[in-house]
């Protein structure tokens, strides 16, 4: 385990760019991949890099990610490993919430400084990635850093949306411009290497992963920019032409989970032959919570391109190009195509599903004879016989009581109930 240093995630804000999944629960908490949460992906980079000291920041609907930690991550007595959660907090000398990343690094110090560190490596809470830390810190302490920032290169079309970076030959950080207009970008180039710039990678995006040195991170929160709240558009940017801010460029697959189709496209990109995240490398797993579920039942179904997860009883006719979560039922003669279903936290037992058709009420998960496109399915939903969830760029963006539309993508909200028939 790297003994020097701690890392620290960010939890986020209220997420309301992900809204509906963050209507219950925070960013970081929001189920990914079938069987995962979101703060699962730094917490196994950590891990899978020996950092085995960490701190998760929260805030906004904690309660689940608060429960997803403690009933997860548990290490040996003999082990200084850990990941706690620091949550916010109001105090005499500071009754404010966190106002931004900097601000809840700078409230969550008097924790933190209680274990012995020479670095702080700062990540999100919700990004999708695999990267060996070793080697970010190494690089660091090689080129003698005060901060290290993991850039991506990017083309054109993606560098409006990125703080961009501009670095010398030695890999110094001399300039930075939050989401540069286009008629700028040509001011912005910087050397990516040969293959990045044979694909037109030629920006260098912050990534939103930092390492600070001890003294350089307690000077810039406490003392020279003690009233800057956010580290990518205060910090990062003030600390350029006073520190030693280097660049460590990242090559691999990454990806901001920042809205609904950001989300949905990741999650769908997971059934490709070959994808981008790998969930099948033995040197980079993915931890989570180990639940003694049964394995998937499936009858009688066509499946193409798809991910299931454990637990899961699955009697639809097809099911194409989806991510299928924990203990989803289907039932038959049900299609599903391009969708991302949860799954349910609880099994209905065959009293309680005889008890809830009596009442009128669907069966826990999706019944039968339904075609759904286009859709994501938060947890614990009822959705009846014979429903019809045509999902695309034909429907106009709304927010209804059972569902949301963003982006062409239905998103029915966790526990809806969608009778018999019922079509969006």
């Amino acid at each position: 385990m790297i003994k020097s240093l701690v890392a620290v995630i960010l939890g986020g804000g209220a997420g309301t760019r992900l809204s509906p999944l963050t209507s219950t629960r925070s960013k970081p908490a929001v189920p990914i991949a079938g069987k995962y949460r979101l703060v699962d992906i730094p917490i196994s980079n950590c891990l899978n890099s020996d950092i085995g000291r960490m701190y998760v920041l929260t805030q906004f609907n904690s309660a689940s990610l608060n429960k997803h930690i403690k009933n997860t991550y548990h290490f040996s007595v003999f082990s200084a490993a850990f990941v706690d959660i620091i949550a916010a907090e109001q105090t005499p000398d500071n009754p404010a919430w966190f106002q931004g990343t900097a601000d809840a690094v700078r409230q969550s110090l008097r924790h933190i400084n209680q274990q012995d560190f020479n670095y702080l490596l700062i990540l999100s809470g919700d990004q999708l990635y695999q990267m060996d830390f070793q080697k970010m810190i190494e690089d660091h302490i090689k080129n003698e850093a005060e901060i290290s920032i993991a850039t991506i290169p990017v083309g054109a079309s993606e560098a409006t949306e990125f703080g961009i970076l501009k670095k010398a030959d030695n890999n110094i950080i001399q300039s930075f411009i939050e989401k540069p207009k286009a008629d700028v970008l040509k001011d912005w180039v910087s050397d990516t290497g040969e293959t990045m710039k044979a694909q037109g990678r030629n920006y260098l995006a912050s990534m939103g992963i930092y390492i600070f040195n001890r003294d350089t991170l307690f000077n810039s929160l406490l003392e020279d920019f003690k009233d800057a709240t956010d580290f990518g558009k205060e910090i990062i940017p003030f600390s350029i032409n006073k520190h030693k801010v280097i660049s460590f460029q990242y090559e691999g697959y990454w990806t901001d989970i920042g809205n609904i189709h950001s989300f949905f496209e990741a999650n769908l990109a997971l059934t490709k032959d070959v994808p981008e995240f790998n969930l099948f490398d033995n040197k980079k797993a993915v931890y989570t919570r180990a639940r003694m579920l049964p394995p998937a039942k499936i009858s009688g179904t066509t499946l193409e391109k798809t991910i299931i997860a454990e637990g899961c009883i699955i009697n639809a006719s097809r099911v194409e190009n989806s991510v299928i979560g924990i203990r989803t039922r289907i039932g038959y003669g049900t299609t599903i195509v391009s969708c991302y279903i949860m799954g349910t936290d609880y099994y209905e037992t065959l009293e309680e599903m005889n008890a809830s058709v009596g009442n009128g009420l669907p069966k826990l998960g999706i019944g039968e004879r339904c075609y759904i496109k286009n859709a994501i399915i938060d947890k614990n939903c009822r959705i009846g016989n014979d429903v019809r969830i045509n999902g695309g760029k034909h429907l106009s963006n709304a927010d209804h009581l059972l569902y949301t539309i963003k982006d062409g993508i239905v998103v029915v909200k966790k526990g809806a109930v969608l009778p018999d028939g019922f079509v969006i």
